[in-house]
């Protein structure tokens, strides 16, 4: 297999957040990040549309070289990525890899709770999925899993009123709609790649001594584990330590946002799908 860097996908922005935390415990590979931000939100949209749009968007970073590609996004993850893994790369490369991040959050995500309820935050799509409701029963039965939509979330950060006085009245919201379906949930899970920069107005708000875990970190970790049980994937993947970034909208737009996710400046081609 010829080497490639490793691709991470994610509807918008929110995939840098993830793609920040892998480049830092994997800082040797190369990286392409792709950002389909003229079809984003995917949220809302129908498990068809999404899958659609995920495949498409798959298929270019094969063609890129990538053996490995990360879906750094909750929805692509829930609506297409089993789809995707089974029906679709067997027939395009057997050998090439696509993942997600809602199982690596799911395996880990009951240590963190000691009275064995866990609130997940999410888009519509990831919700109606019940993607995590299913992954979580595999590997902590125990738990109590309440889920909340959250459609107000992802405008708020992508069009940088997340720090806003308005952003406050939808992160009460949704906390306290969250928190009515059990009083005992002691840890809150930022199931959308978005949801890391309202962390300090969500913590502001959740209640003392609730754990609020956002999933950079974890796929991170993730990866790590993954490339050292799978030695013929790590061969695969490039060593020049770079990134390349695409976006299927504005590139000037998405440079100075995305500054914000990744947390140094960015600069991108756009990508015409």
């Amino acid at each position: 297999m010829s080497k490639g860097p490793i691709g991470v996908f994610d509807s918008g922005y929110g995939g840098l957040t993830v793609l920040k935390e892998i480049t830092a415990r994997l800082p040797q590979y190369d990286y392409v990040y792709l950002g389909d931000n003229a079809r984003a939100p995917y949220g809302p949209r129908s498990f068809d549309t999404v899958y659609h749009y995920t495949l498409q968007c798959v298929e270019w970073f094969l063609k890129q070289g990538c053996s490995l590609v990360i879906l750094a996004c909750n929805t692509a993850s829930a609506k297409a990525l089993r789809t995707i893994q089974q029906n679709d790369l067997p027939k395009i490369d057997p050998a090439k890899r696509v993942l997600g991040v809602i199982r690596p959050t799911s395996e880990i995500i009951g240590r963190f709770s000691t009275s064995r309820h866990i609130g997940i935050l999410a888009t519509v799509g990831t919700v109606q999925s019940q993607s995590y409701l299913i992954e979580m029963e595999k590997f902590f039965p125990d738990c109590n899993v309440y889920q909340e939509a959250c459609p107000m979330w992802v405008p708020l950060v992508e069009n940088n009123e997340y720090q806003s006085p308005g952003a406050d009245y939808f992160i009460r919201q949704h906390l306290d709609h969250l928190l009515q379906q059990s009083a005992d949930i002691d840890t809150i899970l930022l199931a959308c790649t978005h949801y890391p920069l309202l962390m300090d107005k969500i913590r502001q708000f959740a209640p003392a001594g609730c754990t609020v875990i956002a999933q950079g970190s974890i796929v991170a970790d993730s990866l790590v584990d993954y490339l050292n049980r799978h030695p013929e994937m790590e061969a695969a993947c490039s060593k020049g330590a770079s990134q390349q970034f695409f976006t299927t909208d504005s590139t000037d737009d998405f440079d100075n946002k995305a500054a914000i996710f990744y947390g140094k400046p960015v600069k991108s081609s756009h990508l015409a799908l």
